[in-house]
């Protein structure tokens, strides 16, 4: 595979965006086997509240297979076609004229659970609420990783056990996703963790 140079990068990105179809992993129909499949949909025209992220990564998580099933369907509401996935990292590209955190260029992650599906695509348009610039000591890989755990370890330590300093804490299946996430955060919280 051949290199590309910097400036060439960015003119292959360029031409890209000019575009107006991407291509991203959408499902048709819920149901126990609905069809997923690679397909090309519009570029997402963005709000005046948000970006266009141009995604380099993007997390699947189980709840992304049980949202295809319909199970949710109520909670998350989803025009089908549905783009898959929630959780990504990636660059922004343009920013709505209401956007004050961010310009194009940022790196960032976000979740777009509950907000919409449209994670594995190559363009999102995502809230600005709902990123946040990406750590520089991560890649796109782990930032695009950090969403859904992150979230769901935050809303169990903090908001459901109230964790304070000093309290043991049991963290079940430490090696997992969440459990990684939960074990770190637990101790940035200050508890005496345990772990399976």
């Amino acid at each position: 595979m051949k290199r590309l140079k910097p400036r060439q990068m960015h003119i292959l990105v360029r031409r890209h965006w000019n575009q107006s179809v991407m291509k991203a992993l959408t499902f048709e129909n819920y149901g126990k086997s609905p069809e997923i499949a690679i397909t090309h949909v519009p570029i997402p025209a963005i709000k005046p509240d948000e970006l266009l992220v141009e995604v380099h990564a993007a997390g699947l998580n189980p709840i992304d297979n049980i949202i295809t099933t319909g199970v949710f369907k109520s909670v998350v509401k989803l025009q089908l076609p549905a783009t898959m996935g929630s959780d990504l990292a990636g660059v922004v590209i343009q920013v709505g004229s209401a956007v004050t955190r961010f310009k194009a260029g940022d790196a960032v992650f976000a979740s777009l659970f509950e907000l919409r599906g449209g994670a594995i695509d190559e363009f999102a348009a995502v809230p600005e609420h709902a990123a946040s610039l990406k750590p520089a000591n991560l890649d796109f890989v782990q930032a695009a990783s950090i969403p859904m755990v992150g979230l769901t370890s935050w809303q169990a330590l903090n908001e459901r056990a109230d964790l304070q300093p000093g309290q043991k804490v049991f963290i079940p299946a430490g090696s997992g996703g969440i459990g990684t996430f939960a074990i770190q955060l637990a101790k940035h919280l200050g508890g005496k963790v345990a772990t399976t």
